[in-house]
């Protein structure tokens, strides 16, 4: 790899944040260097590439860091401009998707809540709250694919498939954690069936950590959630 292009991204094996970046470069054919960092013991790379937060992901193009997920989802579609787009070029289009991919980002932030909660009524109140978001979700998503006919099953993803595989991916690890119903089949079909379908896709599949990885992963979030929140 040229030295003006090398593209590396420094992360965390389990960071929802972070998975949603190492699928959109791999989604669009970019290669790169992955750079493990212990979230415990912050390397000097972490804190000089990102000193406001200190958190993962992290992309370095060309010696230069761009922070936070979404922004380095659209700094990764506008640099590379090959197939397949991640946001639609036409503004009202664009600007839509951005709200939505924004909208399943407050969704992950509430459903975070039923982790750190400290007792039953603050967990039963983060699981309203969540679940709230997530029939607006379903709701929101079935208007804008009949407003805007878009596959659900893989075969061309963009943004949205990123976010939504990202986030509700690993649900079924959530639920064995948490001991809650999270994505109800009857309740949110599209949801369900569009993650299913995500969930099959090989590049998806080659980033995804088993069952057990990720249950024992989120066992470990849960006991030290303030430490593991990363965007």
């Amino acid at each position: 790899m040229a030295e003006e292009n090398r593209v590396i991204l420094h992360g965390k094996w389990s960071s929802t944040y972070v998975k949603r970046v190492e699928l959109a470069l791999k989604i669009k054919g970019i290669p790169f260097e992955y750079v493990e960092e212990d979230l415990f013991n912050k390397s000097p790379s972490l804190i000089k590439y990102n000193p406001v937060h200190k958190k993962v992901p992290i992309l370095v193009h060309d010696g230069k860091p761009i922070v936070e997920s979404l922004v380095i989802l659209e700094y990764i579609d506008e640099t590379w401009k090959n197939e397949p787009r991640l946001l639609p070029e036409d503004p009202y289009q664009r600007a839509t998707v951005r709200f939505w991919a924004t909208y399943i980002q407050q969704f992950l932030d509430t459903s975070i809540k039923i982790y750190i909660a400290q007792d039953k009524e603050a967990q039963d109140k983060a699981c309203q709250d969540t679940f709230e978001k997530l029939h607006v979700l379903e709701e929101g998503m079935n208007n804008f694919i009949l407003e805007n006919p878009r596959l659900i099953n893989g075969e061309k993803m963009d943004i949205l498939d990123i976010m939504i595989i990202a986030t509700l991916g690993a649900f079924r690890a959530q639920e064995e954690v948490l001991g809650i119903k999270i994505l109800d089949p009857k309740k949110h079909p599209l949801i369900f069936e569009w993650v299913t379908n995500l969930m099959k896709v090989d590049v998806v599949k080659e980033i995804t950590a088993s069952h057990e990885e990720l249950v024992l992963a989120l066992q470990t979030f849960r006991q030290n959630a303030a430490k593991f929140q990363t965007k």
